[in-house]
C-alpha cells in the first residue's frame, strides 16, 4: 500500500531517533528559541508611563500628591507590566521640558502624565508632538488642549478647565448679590487664563470687573497689590493661584479688613493650603472637584463611589486626611491609560511608534468612563471630556471643606 504523504504519516527520520538524549534536547531548545523570535514581541514588552510632577519649588504642594498616588497605580495592565518613571521639574518650565525629552529620547516611555502647573504644561506641548508620544497634563487651562490642533493632538488633561471654574464662581457670585468684582493671580499662564475666563463669565452675569493685579509664586507679600484693590471697593475679589502661594492674597486682604466674598480657583485644593492659610480662609469659596468633599455628595453624584475609592486607597498608604484633588487627577489620568492601553495592544507592541499612535486614538475615543471627578467624554475638539457634574462649590469652614449644594 502506498504511504500517505500526510506530513503526520511520514516517519521519524533516522538522524532524529538515534541522536543522544542530550544532542535531541539541544535542538528542541534552539528551535524553541527559533520560534519564540519569530512571535510578536508583544507579551515581552513593558509598558512605560514618564511623569513630570513639581515636586520641589512653589508648586510642590501640587506635585507630592500626584508622585504618591503614582505608587498606587496598576504595575499590570491587559497582561503587560507597567513601569512608571518620575522626574522633578522643580516647578520651573525649563526643567520641564528637559524631563519630557529625557523621557521620550532616552526612557523610551509610551505616554507622559504632567506637569503638574499650567506653565510647564504648555511647554511641554512642542515636545510630546515631536516624539508623537500622548501626554495627560494634571494642569488646569484650557489652553493646554484648546484648541485640538496638529501638536494638541497628543495632549490630553485630568483637571476641569478654568472655564468651568470660572463660570461656577460668577454663577455663585450673581446668587450673592455681586455686581462688582477684582482679581489677584500668579503672574504667569494659570493666572492670565483664569482671569481671562474670569473676565468672561462675570460679564455675562452683568458683574462688574474693577480690578486686576498679578504676584509671583515666589513673593513675600502682596500688599501692593491688595491696597490697588481695595481702593476699587469690591464686593468681591478672586485669587487667581495654586498651591499654598495662594494663601498669600487672602491673608492679606483679611488683615487689610476685606469683608467682602473671596473666591479661589481649584489650584489650591489641598490640606496644605489649609495649613497655610489658616483662618483667614475660612468662609472663603471655591469651586472644586468631587472627591474634595466625596463623603458629603449626594449619593447619585456619578463620582462619589470612585472618589471614595481612591481617598480610601490613598489615605491607607499615606494616613487620614492626606488626600488631595492632585493626586486624585493622577489617579484619573491612571484610569485613562489603563482603559486605553488595551485597544493599543492590538496595533503594536509598547515601545513602538505604533503603539503611542494607538494609545492616543484610544485616549481620544474615551466614551463613558466613569472617573474620581465625573463621568469622561472625549472627542476629537475635546480632549478632557468632563461636564458641570465635574464641579461643586465648596466653601471652607473651620480649616475643612463643606460641600455647598446648590
Amino acid at each position: 500500500m502506498p504511504r500517505s504523504n500526510h506530513p503526520a504519516s511520514k516517519a521519524p527520520s533516522f538522524l532524529a531517533l538515534h541522536l543522544p538524549a542530550r544532542s535531541r534536547i539541544a535542538r528542541a531548545a534552539c528551535a524553541l528559541a527559533v520560534v519564540a523570535a519569530a512571535l510578536p514581541t508583544l507579551a515581552l514588552a513593558q509598558v512605560k508611563i514618564g511623569l513630570v510632577l513639581s515636586l520641589t519649588g512653589p508648586a510642590a504642594s501640587l506635585g507630592i500628591p500626584a508622585r504618591d498616588t503614582a505608587a498606587l497605580l496598576p504595575r499590570t495592565i491587559a497582561g503587560q507590566s507597567v513601569e512608571y518613571i518620575v522626574l522633578d521639574d522643580a516647578s520651573d518650565t525649563t526643567q520641564a521640558v528637559q524631563d519630557t525629552k529625557k523621557l521620550i529620547s532616552e526612557n523610551h516611555v509610551d505616554a507622559i502624565i504632567g506637569s503638574s502647573i499650567t506653565p510647564n504644561s504648555l511647554s511641554m506641548i512642542d515636545v510630546v508632538a515631536d516624539g508623537e508620544t500622548p501626554m495627560i497634563s494634571l494642569a488646569s487651562s484650557a489652553k493646554i488642549i484648546e484648541p485640538v490642533d496638529a501638536k494638541r493632538h497628543w495632549v490630553f488633561k485630568t483637571p476641569q478647565t478654568d472655564a468651568m471654574m470660572a463660570s461656577a464662581i460668577a454663577e455663585h457670585a450673581s446668587t450673592h448679590n455681586v455686581k462688582t468684582m477684582a482679581f489677584i493671580g500668579q503672574a504667569d499662564a494659570l493666572g492670565e487664563t483664569f482671569y481671562a475666563e474670569v473676565a468672561k463669565f462675570a460679564q455675562l452675569h452683568h458683574i462688574n470687573m474693577v480690578a486686576s493685579e498679578r504676584f509671583n509664586r515666589t513673593d513675600p507679600s502682596v500688599t501692593g497689590q491688595v491696597l490697588k484693590i481695595l481702593a476699587t471697593h469690591p464686593d468681591a475679589v478672586v485669587v487667581g493661584a495654586a498651591g499654598t502661594p495662594a494663601a498669600l492674597p487672602p491673608k492679606t486682604l483679611r488683615e487689610r479688613g476685606f469683608k467682602g466674598l473671596i473666591y479661589h480657583n481649584h489650584g489650591v485644593a489641598n490640606n496644605d493650603f489649609l495649613r497655610v492659610c489658616g483662618a483667614d480662609c475660612n468662609g472663603t469659596f471655591l469651586p472644586a472637584p468631587p472627591v474634595l468633599v466625596a463623603a458629603q455628595l449626594p449619593a447619585d453624584h456619578p463620582a462619589k463611589r470612585l472618589a471614595l475609592d481612591y481617598i480610601a486607597r490613598f489615605e491607607a498608604a499615606r494616613g487620614p486626611g492626606t488626600v488631595s484633588a492632585f493626586g486624585s487627577y493622577t489617579w484619573d489620568a491612571g484610569m485613562l491609560i489603563g482603559h486605553a492601553v488595551p485597544v493599543a495592544l492590538k496595533a503594536g507592541a509598547p515601545g513602538t511608534p505604533e503603539f503611542r499612535r494607538a494609545l492616543r486614538d484610544a485616549l481620544e475615543a474615551t466614551r463613558g468612563l466613569a472617573d474620581t471627578n465625573g463621568v469622561v467624554n472625549m472627542s476629537a475638539t475635546d480632549h478632557l471630556g468632563l461636564d458641570q457634574r465635574a464641579r461643586v462649590m465648596v466653601e471652607i469652614t473651620n480649616g475643612k471643606w463643606v460641600y455647598q449644594p446648590r
